[in-house]
């Protein structure tokens, strides 16, 4: 009896060809929950969009434009970042890209949090922000990458899905501290204090944060994978053009998985509080405050997500999430733009639990697409993806409500990319490791 052509082998070195050795539960532990700073630093920046556009641009129409532009641009320096860090990773280990990244990250945040405004030096204020999301945007490069790879490579097989899924689920603990943060921030202080000093305070405390976990990734072992890869001396020179002349099949799966992934989350969570803001009429602290039980359900769903993409197999949990990305967000954002606060709270939640299953099954099944040599490398190309969809897509939905007028624009966006990505998904190769096992049982 025949494999079912969807079931292939996994790539070299992931499991399936020797005993895999997993990494002690306390580097799994770090590893997983160190992603809160990465997505409390780039969620915060969304959440507090509105308050940064008058600090650093002034009271004009154009000023939210103008600082969710900043943000796109920032996110133009991801792929250069994994890039770089994606050759040091793949040439000299996980564990140096982590260390690094995060150092770079922790001084990015604290620098921010301390920047003069634009009442102060005027319009320079703007340029050293834009300065440092970009370099915020090139150490991020390296940083979920490298955490995934390093998770898929240390975990128990037949648990990968659920242990990287634990990682996006911490990177949304971050978002929630993140808009926890922002809304006490502004529920705490006035108009004027939060734009003359209150809007530093998130920012403190997220360089107290990439402190903390810099200290904690200190204790971390190498990727086990990775050094037996070193040791069967299978690392590559250049792994980056051997990857792009070798495994551009796994670099257009992968590609797809982000840009479902990175929509879906970028206009389908941390967008919303701008949406409800500057469409649903809410005030910006009830926006902040209705944006936080969304991010708990996103907590909620994501090792189940994950955990399901264990048990039935990447393929058809991304085939699921996706249609659902299909279905409901046009309605979703309908439900935001009614100006009810229970029908807000509604929609958001919704989007957040589709975002999360997205990710969660993201997690495991894009690191999976490479063997170990050059897996770093691959995802670095793939992060184009986050840039194009992650990155400018809440800016274009903002440009394209204003500019036509039509409410429900952010909720087609999704609904296109997922229209594109089902077929990819429907065709996508299985690489869950238990599954495997199970058709080649079948096979025999």
């Amino acid at each position: 009896m025949k494999i079912r052509s969807s079931v292939v082998p996994l790539p070299p070195s992931t499991g399936a060809s020797r005993t895999p050795q997993v990494l002690p539960r306390s580097s799994i532990g770090v590893a997983a929950f160190s992603t809160v700073v990465e997505w409390y630093d780039f969620t915060l920046y969304l959440y507090m969009t509105a308050v940064l556009s008058r600090v650093f641009f002034g009271q004009g129409a154009s000023s939210v434009l103008t600082t969710l532009a900043v943000f796109a641009i920032a996110y133009v320096m991801r792929p250069l970042g994994a890039l770089v860090f994606g050759h040091i990773g793949d040439r000299l280990g996980r564990r140096k890209v982590m260390l690094v990244s995060m150092s770079v990250m922790t001084v990015a945040m604290l620098i921010t949090a301390l920047l003069p405004t634009r009442e102060q030096i005027g319009s320079t204020a703007g340029v050293l922000l834009l300065l440092l999301r970009c370099v915020m945007g090139f150490s991020v490069g390296g940083e979920y990458t490298g955490v995934m790879t390093y998770l898929v490579e240390g975990a128990p097989p037949r648990r990968r899905g659920l242990v990287a899924s634990l990682a996006s689920a911490a990177s949304e603990v971050g978002a929630l501290l993140a808009v926890g943060v922002a809304a006490l921030t502004t529920t705490m202080t006035s108009g004027p204090e939060m734009d003359a000093w209150g809007w530093r305070i998130p920012f403190f405390v997220g360089a107290l944060l990439a402190a903390g976990t810099l200290i904690a990734r200190s204790t971390l072992r190498e990727s086990p994978a990775f050094e037996q890869a070193r040791q069967d001396r299978a690392t590559d020179r250049a792994p980056l053009w051997r990857t792009l002349r070798t495994r551009r099949p796994a670099i257009y799966r992968t590609f797809t998985i982000s840009a479902l992934g990175s929509i879906t989350y970028y206009v389908g969570i941390t967008y919303v509080p701008t949406y409800l803001t500057s469409v649903g009429g809410f005030a910006e602290g009830d926006a902040l405050w209705l944006a936080t039980l969304p991010s708990v359900a996103v907590i909620v769903v994501t090792p189940f997500a994950g955990a399901l993409a264990d048990r039935i197999g990447r393929r058809p949990t991304l085939v699921i999430f996706a249609a659902l990305s299909l279905v409901l967000p046009v309605s979703m954002f309908e439900f935001m733009t009614r100006g009810h606060a229970a029908l807000a709270l509604v929609g958001a939640v919704i989007l957040a639990l589709v975002a999360g299953g997205v990710s969660a099954v993201g997690a495991s099944s894009t690191p999976e697409q490479f063997p170990v040599a050059g897996r770093l490398s691959g995802l670095a190309v793939a992060t184009v993806a986050t840039t194009i969809f992650g990155g400018f897509t809440p800016y274009v939905s903002q440009a394209l409500i204003e500019g036509t007028g039509w409410m429900l624009v952010p909720g087609v966006m999704v609904a296109v990319v997922a229209l594109l990505a089902l077929p990819v998904f429907w065709h996508l190769p299985e690489t869950a490791p238990a599954r495997l096992v199970r058709a080649e049982c079948t096979a025999s």
